[in-house]
């Protein structure tokens, strides 16, 4: 059977799985809430697998080792994402659940602005909701026709609209748990679909194996194997150097703190997931896959390239370019659909909790005046994100960068969210006009360090954003800006709860005061100077020093991230904490007429 036949065949497939979860949601959601935060039920596994899938997507599967073979073992840094993402989630995913639990919260809008007593903070949300769903959905698409047109031959616009219109379908007719449910299949799809490919390119005659494979890689120069350095003094990355590298962790870090990823927090049943999800699903399964299958897929390439057998033009092509070379029909269509369920994955959820965010934050409570039926607000819902799907197709039409950077570019809006969420759920002390000032700051040095001023002393416009938000938020403090008295009672009795509710056992209070050093160390060794002494510093198994380096760290980052989670009970609930959210309710959000 010509191979072309099994991606179709299975592509076929996909699409009944991801419309049949979209029709019946259609018939079964009826409140606002069910809709946008799945009536607040998603289940463990369903999170459990969705979210992971949603937070490594096309991006990773595509993009990935297309950098690593632009740019070698350097870019494959990048890996400890599998790390740096849960972390955040380890810092604010539990509290968020707690929150909305209490409050009532839908959107991360109505939290913040609730929290800061300030609207200012609710419109600067749905910005960076939008900007972040456009650029970042618009990367996937970008994926997407690139691999459709390498593997079937289907020209790059038409394969992306008709990509475009699967997750459009099952988004706007199921809302968030249909999208949640498809997310559990991608997944599987999405981590088989690496290691079978990585498997594939390692075993084929040309390699033939590991020992073959390591051999190969002794001809590669130095460019591709070492860190060029710790920091470039001017404008450009200056190559991956050592602060670019730890920066750029910044940038994807933002994946978890996203106002999609605290409004799907608010959807969960249960927090339960959360620790499992972090430290098993993502950091050592994903990581499995991409310190190993990723790196064999992006360095083959480069060897493959460097023989004359691979000629790639852009990052994009690399991997659709593997597939046709070295998969059998069967496989290759199953390694397509992986793919497309890698890019659906992370479009879905950002195009269907932008159109919720927009719809609560500025329709209903500003145009309607929290007036509307749950009927009225569904479909105004399934509307914007229709919008946001339409103006993630254009970006994705206009687009020149490569993926990994545009999608860095999009994640950098979900870390300037850290400037809101530190404040909430930790006490980070600064006026609510330091908060609207600060996310006006961070958004505008986003812009001007991708787009005027490109990465700044090699250092990623994540970084730059983050880091003037938060010198602007407490500048508003020094320059003794003051909130009102309704403000800091609201915040008083924000903090007393949480701290209530969940403070640590005696036993976590000492492993947080031991992950306080062991965190910050891990990030200098595993991703700040430290990969400097990686240069060079040991190898094993016929692995070159700069990759040993990285999955020693990964090892350490698994039992750094198993500490941080459950023994430091950052991310772990006890019943009783979950019997006091359901309990102690004290609704603030209205949901509909």
């Amino acid at each position: 059977m010509d191979p072309k036949m099994w991606v179709y065949i299975l592509l076929g497939l996909y699409i009944i799985y991801c419309f049949w979860w979209g029709l019946r949601g259609f018939f079964t959601e009826k409140t606002a809430s069910g809709y946008g935060i799945a009536g607040r039920s998603i289940p463990f596994i369903a999170f459990l697998m969705a979210a992971t899938a949603a937070s490594f997507s096309g991006w990773t599967f595509i993009g990935h080792p297309g950098l690593i073979w632009k740019a070698g073992l350097v870019y494959a840094f990048a890996s400890f994402y599998v790390l740096t993402i849960p972390i955040t989630g380890a810092f604010f995913a539990k509290r968020n659940w707690l929150m909305g639990k209490r409050y009532g919260f839908i959107t991360p809008g109505d939290m913040f602005a609730y929290y800061y007593n300030n609207e200012g903070v609710r419109w600067l949300t749905v910005l960076a909701a939008f900007l972040y769903s456009i650029f970042y959905s618009g990367l996937q698409l970008i994926a997407a026709a690139k691999l459709f047109y390498w593997v079937a031959g289907v020209p790059q616009t038409i394969g992306l609209i008709f990509m475009a219109f699967i997750v459009w379908f099952y988004v706007v007719t199921g809302g968030l748990k249909a999208s949640t449910w498809v997310g559990v299949l991608q997944f599987c799809l999405l981590v088989g679909g690496i290691i079978l490919l990585g498997f594939y390119v390692i075993t084929s005659p040309l390699f033939g194996g590991w020992t073959g494979f390591a051999a190969s890689m002794n001809g590669l120069e130095d460019k591709y194997m070492k860190v060029p350095g710790l920091i470039h003094f001017g404008l450009g990355t200056g190559g991956w150097t050592a602060v670019m590298i730890l920066t750029y962790m910044f940038a994807l870090m933002g994946i978890q703190s996203s106002p999609a990823f605290t409004l799907w927090n608010f959807g969960l049943s249960s927090p339960k997931p959360l620790a499992w999800q972090q430290v098993f699903m993502s950091t050592f399964v994903v990581g499995l896959a991409l310190f190993f299958f990723t790196a064999f897929q992006g360095i083959g390439a480069r060897i493959l390239m460097m023989a004359g057998e691979l000629a790639p033009k852009v990052d994009g092509d690399v991997v659709p370019m593997l597939m046709t070379k070295f998969l059998p029909g069967p496989i290759l269509g199953l390694v397509f659909l992986g793919a497309i369920a890698a890019i659906h994955s992370t479009a879905a959820p950002y195009i269907g909790t932008g159109g919720t965010i927009i719809q609560r934050d500025v329709w209903w409570r500003y145009v309607r005046k929290q007036g509307g039926s749950h009927r009225e607000q569904i479909w105004t819902n399934r509307i914007f994100a229709t919008i946001l799907a339409v103006a993630a197709v254009v970006v994705s039409l206009t687009s020149t960068d490569a993926i990994v950077m545009i999608g860095g570019f999009a994640t950098a809006f979900g870390t300037i969210m850290y400037i809101c969420l530190l404040g909430v759920h930790w006490g980070f002390k600064f006026p609510s006009i330091g908060a609207v000032l600060g996310l006006i700051s961070a958004i505008v040095a986003c812009f001007l360090t991708y787009y005027v001023w490109k990465y700044p002393l090699s250092m990623h416009t994540a970084f730059w954003g983050i880091f003037t938000g938060i010198i602007v938020a407490y500048l508003c403090r020094g320059l003794g800006f003051k909130d009102s008295e309704e403000t800091i009672a609201r915040q008083k009795e924000v903090r007393a709860w949480l701290d209530s509710v969940d403070g640590p056992s005696e036993n976590g209070k000492k492993w947080r005061s031991r992950m306080k050093i062991i965190v910050p160390v891990w990030y200098l060794l595993a991703l700040g100077p430290g990969v400097l002494i990686g240069n060079t510093a040991f190898t094993f198994c016929g692995f070159p020093p700069i990759w040993a380096w990285q999955i020693v760290w990964w090892i350490l980052g698994i039992v750094m991230m198993w500490a941080l989670c459950f023994k430091a009970e950052m991310s772990t609930t006890s019943d009783e904490q979950i019997r006091r959210a359901d309990t102690e309710t004290m609704d603030v959000t209205k949901e509909a007429d």
